[in-house]
């Protein structure tokens, strides 16, 4: 699949260039401790010439009608290129108490990036939480994505994922 990159784009940017625009879609959340739901979000991707994507992510949990009932998670954050051969940074925050610091290498034959953490900061009355691991990938023109943490004394286990949509960009 080939990407019209803009211009101002950071040449180091450009393994992500797919991911840039608002999207919008719905995706199931759970965890051992906690019954499955399912969740709206919208995901905008955006840069400014400089070299970094800016990041911001809403969800919202639905409603049996697929309506939305209350929010859930918000996040905010830079991916950064790291080196010359596919690797990058992705540094999130959320209002919740964490800062999260992931690394990861997009794959060389197709539009997507696998990450862990490599670092995660909490505030005093965050719960605990020690690593994660986050997928992305464009599906068909969708992208999909899921997230994998350990948390609350689980181990590693599947948590998140979603399928959005571009709606702009």
């Amino acid at each position: 699949m080939v990407f019209q990159i803009d211009p101002t784009m950071s040449p180091r940017l450009a393994p992500l260039a797919w991911m840039l625009g608002r999207w919008e879609g719905a995706g199931v959340i759970g965890y051992p401790d906690r019954e499955s739901a399912h969740f709206g979000q919208e995901l905008v991707a955006a840069h400014d010439g400089r070299d970094f994507i800016e990041w911001t992510s809403r969800t919202w949990l639905l409603d049996a009608d697929g309506q939305p009932a209350e929010p859930a998670a918000v996040e905010s954050g830079y991916w950064r290129p790291q080196g010359e051969d596919g690797e990058f940074s992705l540094l999130l925050a959320h209002p919740t108490g964490y800062v999260e610091q992931y690394f990861g290498q997009r794959h060389p034959e197709r539009p997507s990036i696998e990450l862990a953490t490599d670092g995660i900061l909490r505030t005093l009355d965050a719960e605990e939480y020690t690593a994660a691991k986050r997928l992305y990938g464009l599906v068909e023109g969708d992208l999909m994505w899921v997230l994998d943490m350990a948390y609350k004394g689980h181990p590693m286990t599947s948590h998140m994922s979603a399928q959005l949509k571009r709606v702009e960009g």
